[in-house]
């Protein structure tokens, strides 16, 4: 059953707003609540939802060289000493998909963190247009900043109960990217899966580098999901990604799911792969084992 925009909000509870209004005067929704305007109708029938039983999970914030930066946690209750893991969104924020990653995350044992990285530019959730989203909010996003906020949620994460010293990342598409670019910029991730983030790009003065760029000096191990009909990842940016990570020592892997496009993972589109995307997660999971807990 595909739900329409102007139903949508009545069935998901997205009746829970923040105060106030962004800069361009959108009301602001509850991180982690509904989703982008821009990918609706959403696929109901397909979209998982993990409960809170068991969890802490809601939203703060973090301040960051005086901007509050809005922050979905989620967190085993009443435990310290986690493995933390960052979850990345795509260019549609934090939306509905990604609060609920995190609960898996934390249902499994791990401190997850969403944070809101757009949240200087805009309300990426409000626009129906993808071409001006990618226009406002995303071209208009340094890496610089992007980086420096992930920093202060580590800090975050340390000083609320979070084991850094077993640091994750993940990410989909826009937040794949920047896994594997985080993974390269913080020594201390010990892990990191990107799920079908673009490999190779232009160099602008917000976005200098690009992950082929840091393949070859990353320390870090990364697993690349990625898919053999993505129109927008072409194979090709994936075999120059695995020459350039072959000249280092992260010892990063790939793998490919020849049978799925763009955002497999994504339980909320049309594009969700459901074995494909189950598949994906259990990789996930043995690799953050593997290298955050061992």
């Amino acid at each position: 059953m595909l739900i329409a925009k102007e139903d949508f909000d009545s069935l998901v509870g997205r009746s829970a707003l923040a105060d106030g209004v962004d800069r361009r005067g959108f009301i602001k929704t509850a991180l982690g609540t509904g989703f982008a305007a821009a990918v609706l109708p959403v696929a109901a029938q397909n979209v998982i939802r993990t409960d809170t039983t068991g969890l802490s999970a809601g939203e703060t914030s973090i301040n960051v060289g005086g901007q509050q930066v809005p922050l979905y946690y989620a967190r085993p209750e009443g435990k310290k000493n986690v493995p933390v893991v960052l979850v990345i969104s795509e260019i549609f924020g934090v939306h509905e998909h990604i609060a609920d990653v995190a609960r898996r995350f934390a249902k499994l044992g791990y401190l997850a963190l969403a944070p809101d990285l757009f949240e200087r530019q805009g309300d990426p959730t409000k626009y129906t247009s993808i071409p001006e989203l990618m226009k406002e909010i995303i071209a208009r996003t340094p890496d610089a900043q992007v980086m420096g906020d992930l920093d202060a949620c580590v800090a975050w994460a340390k000083a609320n109960g979070g084991d850094t010293s077993k640091l994750g990342i993940t990410g989909f598409c826009w937040g794949g990217r920047i896994t594997w670019l985080y993974s390269a910029h913080n020594p201390a991730v010990r892990a990191g899966v990107a799920w079908y983030g673009r490999l190779v790009g232009d160099k602008t003065e917000l976005t200098p580098r690009h992950p082929v760029d840091i393949a070859a000096s990353l320390k870090t191990p990364v697993l690349g999901l990625y898919a053999g009909k993505d129109a927008g990842i072409p194979l090709d940016s994936v075999e120059k990604m695995k020459a350039e990570l072959a000249k280092g020592s992260s010892k990063s892997e790939f793998i490919v799911f020849p049978n799925a496009g763009h955002a497999f993972h994504a339980d909320y589109r049309p594009s969700y792969v459901a074995a494909d995307a189950e598949e994906g997660w259990k990789r996930c999971v043995e690799w953050f084992r593997r290298h955050l807990e061992a």
